[in-house]
């Protein structure tokens, strides 16, 4: 007798396709790539709702930096960091929101009035 393993056609195992918490079924699923197949995925496709909650959040409904991290229980810089990759560079900043940056000055505006007295 051998110790291989016969690899069956479909058709002949016995399959229970439960799904997961993203989907009923993996054969109807929506994600193009089984987040349980790539390393961080779950962690991955979490992160990337959140941030689109968070967005949607902030453009929408005007929720400032501070009230996004309470409500979603994350540092502020998180948020700070979840805007940027949902807006991109450009428009992760939205006008008169001065909550967006830290309130402590760049050290370039700081120094530029030093010598000039």
């Amino acid at each position: 007798m051998s110790d291989c393993v016969v690899d069956l056609p479909p058709e002949y195992c016995q399959y229970h396709d439960n799904g997961c918490e993203f989907a009923q079924s993996c054969l109807n699923c929506h994600l193009p790539i089984c987040v349980y197949d790539e390393p961080g995925g779950k962690q991955r496709l979490l992160k990337r709702r959140r941030a689109a909650e968070m967005a949607r959040q902030f453009t929408r409904e005007g929720k400032s930096i501070g009230e996004l991290a309470q409500i979603f229980g994350v540092s502020r810089r998180t948020v700070q960091r979840a805007l940027k990759i949902a807006f991109g560079d450009k428009h992760g900043k939205r006008s008169g929101d001065a909550q967006f940056h830290s309130e402590e000055p760049d050290a370039e505006e700081s120094r530029c009035g030093e010598g000039n007295s």
